[in-house]
């Protein structure tokens, strides 16, 4: 197995094996804490990276010491090359992962099969037909539904994330861990996060503490079962006694994971960020066009990393929006 180079350690020791790949900045949906609900500016196209320049970037990380990809957006299934994009890189010795909304991902379940994808992480907030659509813009509850049981079907190692916002589906927290009682899925409620033109609001946050009352006030001690997380695992795992599936709680904003953090993130512009709040990216793919040397660009921008949060250290500064007005929005960075 590829061990991590230096280029890819950064000051604190940690080594990045993981990378996010962005392949588009559009969405067939339009959930408001993604986008702002004025849109974005989308970048040209031809200032996005190409299925080769993104296969090429893919095996420079690979060959510093990157064993997981995963495939973002945006929505990265509206990309019509996509199949080309997924063919490339399952070429590479790489654990493949997605992210997708699903609402058209039965139609790629062959190649994602062929590709060697197996795990996929969908997009889901609600599991109510009309709160979707108020949630996302787009009455697609009924197709992203039946996808999912489709991918289940079919054998893929399924997580649902749901970012939970107060007084938009925090009542669904219950609904959410019913759902794995029958199916080998796992849940994650995803705290929400401050970026640009999201209108984020700290009293809009669903904090660990106040999903586990919600649990314990439902389900016995006896019967909720905390689980063993994966090394450098973002989420909380817990699965409740008898149930098929399992559910996860990803505390960003009230209980950070940075000192075990092993991503890094290539957007679809093809801008190296070193953290999901960082404001300072690395342009690979001009210098990549440019036939420049890219382990010295990668380097500077890996031991640049801060140790938490982009050097929001405190719930302060962290709280401050003015702190994230220069980060882009979420659906510009990759999900």
């Amino acid at each position: 197995m590829t061990s991590i180079k230096p280029i890819l350690t950064d000051s604190f020791g940690r080594g990045h094996n993981y990378l996010r790949i962005s392949l588009t900045e559009r969405c067939n949906l339009r959930c408001s804490y993604c986008m702002p609900q004025e849109g974005v500016t989308l970048t040209p196209k031809p200032q996005l990276m190409n299925a080769e320049e993104i296969f090429s970037l893919a095996a420079l990380f690979v060959k510093n010491g990157v064993n997981k990809i995963r495939l973002t957006g945006g929505e990265p299934l509206v990309r019509k090359d996509f199949p080309d994009i997924l063919s490339r890189l399952s070429q590479l010795p790489v654990q493949l992962s997605l992210t997708s909304n699903a609402f058209s991902i039965d139609r790629h379940i062959p190649l994602l099969k062929d590709s060697g994808v197996h795990s996929i992480n969908i997009s889901l907030d609600t599991l109510q037909a009309k709160r979707f659509q108020e949630i996302t813009f787009r009455n697609y509850f009924d197709q992203v539904h039946q996808n999912i049981l489709k991918l289940i079907r079919e054998g893929f190692n399924v997580k649902i994330n749901a970012v939970l916002m107060k007084g938009i589906n925090d009542d669904e927290i219950i609904d959410f861990i019913n759902f794995t009682k029958d199916y080998p899925i796992s849940f994650r409620f995803i705290e929400f996060m401050p970026f640009d033109g999201n209108k984020w609001k700290r009293d809009k946050t669903v904090t660990f503490e106040e999903i586990m009352k919600e649990v314990h006030k439902n389900f016995s001690t006896d019967n909720i079962i905390r689980l063993d997380d994966a090394p450098n695992d973002t989420a909380k795992n817990f699965k409740i006694n008898g149930f098929e599936g399992s559910f996860a709680i990803i505390s960003t904003v009230t209980n950070p994971f940075c000192d075990t953090c092993n991503r890094l993130r290539l957007t679809a512009n093809g801008q190296l960020k070193n953290c999901l709040f960082s404001d300072k990216e690395s342009d690979l793919l001009s210098a990549l066009r440019n036939k420049e040397d890219l382990e010295p660009i990668i380097k500077k921008a890996v031991i640049g990393k801060y140790a938490i949060r982009s050097g929001m250290d405190s719930n302060e500064s962290f709280e401050d929006l003015q702190n994230h007005k220069k980060n882009r929005s979420m659906i510009t960075i990759g999900g």
